[in-house]
């Protein structure tokens, strides 16, 4: 099923996602992987305040190229999601709601997006051109020093990407797989 949903995402929107509907996303996304990821968890290790909110929000493991010309941004591919596995369910305890990225979970990422009633996407991997057409702006917020790594405040407009683990904890890797198996 397609749908279009807009980000910040609400707990409606998260509920009826189902593993395997592709979906347009609309709004805004930040962008961060893993060496964004460890900052921002040595952040709170330490008390600190996170660059941005992370409630309701979607973070997109992204470290785009740079923009062309009359672009905002360059290829927007997606980094492989398990880069991130160790530091995620700390920020879905917190409150995010949707993570964008390519590839599957650990079991303990898995749990943590049930428990908290959250998302996973996945973005088509070498698609980074084309999916850089669906970003109307791009800014730097966070870690500037870390270049392509740097957390960047992204608005969207009809994002596709494809719900790979609901918020029952349906996964899209496993079903798909087990389907393809038994024909």
């Amino acid at each position: 099923m397609d749908l279009h949903i807009h980000s910040p995402l609400d707990e409606d929107t998260v509920r009826k996602l189902h593993a395997g509907d592709m979906v347009y996303i609309t709004g805004t996304v930040y962008t961060a992987r893993d060496a964004a990821h460890k900052r921002m968890d040595e952040a709170l290790d330490e008390g600190k305040e996170l660059p941005f909110d992370v409630r309701n929000n979607i973070i997109y493991y992204l470290g785009p190229t740079p923009p062309r010309e009359n672009r905002v941004i360059g290829s927007a591919g997606p980094t492989t999601s398990g880069r991130m596995d160790r530091y995620t369910p700390r920020l879905l305890s917190m409150g995010l709601k949707g993570m964008i990225g390519k590839g599957k979970r650990s079991p303990e990422v898995k749990q943590a997006i049930v428990d908290n009633k959250a998302v996973y996407f996945a973005a088509i991997g070498g698609a980074g051109a084309l999916l850089s057409k669906a970003i109307v702006s791009s800014e730097t917020i966070a870690y500037d020093d870390l270049g392509t790594e740097a957390i960047r405040k992204l608005e969207v407009v009809d994002l596709p990407a494809i719900v790979v683990i609901d918020s029952e904890g349906n996964d899209l890797y496993e079903t798909a797989a087990g389907k393809f198996a038994k024909e």
